[in-house]
């Protein structure tokens, strides 16, 4: 069984996050795909992030729909900090015998020599599906020079190249601008019910 893992503080989850996961299931051959919600990323200790509540109901509104995607409270259920290298352990344990497939972002993957210990975070890796920003190069090699053990890892998402971030979405919000179509139409809904993201 393959199963997909796909972290981030989703704030807020958008189409550029659903289309990311739906790809990656279909590429990587994924019999489930988890949506690991990450309340207290170590990578952004200066960021202002909305609280797990307000992220919570927003993945969960933005996935319902799908039957093979799945809200994680892996991270949730535990203190931080939360590395991935903890929360792959924590789901090899939940999922014995299963296949851990994470998926990550190109920018993600050039930091990944800075994670922490990421040569034992890739030992418990069968694959890692990446999807790269429109314009973004990737030398593999480079990083296979510090990080040997993910030679063979790395499997390229091919998918329509929507250069969205939740951050842009974010600042369209606070200035007024159109964004309903970023976003999956819950998740807009529910923002525009609750007016979030209006002041940060």
């Amino acid at each position: 069984m393959r199963i997909g893992v796909f972290g981030g503080t989703f704030d807020p989850p958008h189409i550029g996050h659903l289309i990311l996961a739906a790809e990656a299931r279909d590429q990587l051959s994924l019999v489930r795909l988890l949506w690991v919600l990450t309340p207290d990323p170590p990578h952004k200790p200066n960021q202002t992030i909305s609280p797990l509540a307000q992220r919570l109901e927003l993945v969960q509104a933005a996935i319902s729909g799908d039957p093979g995607f799945e809200l994680s409270g892996v991270d949730i259920d535990r203190p931080g900090p939360h590395y991935a290298l903890d929360t792959m352990g924590l789901l090899a344990v939940a999922y014995p015998g299963a296949e851990l497939v994470y998926l990550m972002g190109g920018d993600s993957l050039s930091d990944l020599p800075q994670w922490h210990q990421p040569q034992a975070f890739l030992s418990r890796c069968a694959q890692i599906g990446v999807m790269r920003r429109p314009g973004e190069t990737i030398d593999l090699s480079q990083i296979q020079d510090i990080l040997p053990e993910i030679s063979g890892l790395v499997q390229f998402i091919e998918a329509p190249l929507l250069d969205i971030a939740a951050s842009e979405i974010r600042r369209r919000i606070r200035a007024g601008r159109t964004f309903q179509y970023f976003l999956p139409p819950a998740v807009y809904q529910i923002i525009c019910d609750r007016n979030l993201y209006q002041t940060r």
